[in-house]
């Protein structure tokens, strides 16, 4: 791989992590509600759940999806149930410290990383890793290589999303002000199954 083409997927990684997607929605919920330290299961179990994702669109699981059309039917309404589902979790939470709530928790590793297969998102950014920085010649190590380079911009750039939540905690003490702010990011997951809904081409 090129430097030029290196340094392009490089930007590629940075600018398709650190914008509006539903991981970075959760994590700003998760940062909100429980701090960094309790989220950084959450954020490393993103990073190594897509880079297995990547690994595995660029190692055959793509063309799967292209001869098996109706997989790719299944996965969106899979993911967009699981959404649905995260996004009612999301409104129904309250300060974890709190009585009402006692046992919130924020999201697991395993569970952060099983959620990167029903993610549209994470789909079109590995896909998109594949077909356009991933050069045929050393088709396997660049996939490899792509895969672990991913994982290494994407945990750092959610990242930023859980520090913004905890920067916010202290504004949002009042329990009416974190209902209402979880409401509204359970309203944003929502509003990104807008991909999974309409057919976009994912794969």
């Amino acid at each position: 791989m090129s430097t030029e083409l290196l340094l392009a997927f490089i930007a590629f990684a940075f600018v398709t992590s650190v914008t509006p997607g539903p991981n970075n929605m959760m994590l700003l919920a998760s940062g909100v509600n429980f701090g960094v330290r309790r989220s950084i299961p959450h954020m490393l179990g993103i990073s190594l759940g897509f880079m297995l994702l990547v690994a595995a669109v660029g190692l055959g699981l793509g063309q799967v999806f292209q001869r098996l059309p109706v997989l790719h039917d299944v996965l969106r309404y899979v993911g967009a149930a699981y959404l649905l589902y995260l996004a009612w979790k999301i409104a129904q939470s309250g300060a974890p410290q709190s009585r009402e709530n006692p046992e919130a928790k924020p999201f697991t590793f395993i569970q952060a990383a099983a959620f990167q297969w029903v993610n549209p998102k994470a789909w079109i950014m590995a896909i998109g890793a594949i077909t356009t920085y991933t050069p045929q010649d050393g088709f396997f190590s660049n996939v490899l290589l792509i895969a672990a380079l991913f994982a290494l911009v994407n945990c750092p750039s959610v990242g930023l999303w859980t520090v913004a939540g905890s920067l916010l905690r202290k504004w949002l003490d009042n329990p009416r002000a974190l209902r209402a702010f979880n409401i509204g990011m359970a309203l944003l997951l929502v509003a990104s199954l807008y991909p999974i809904i309409v057919d976009t081409g994912m794969f």
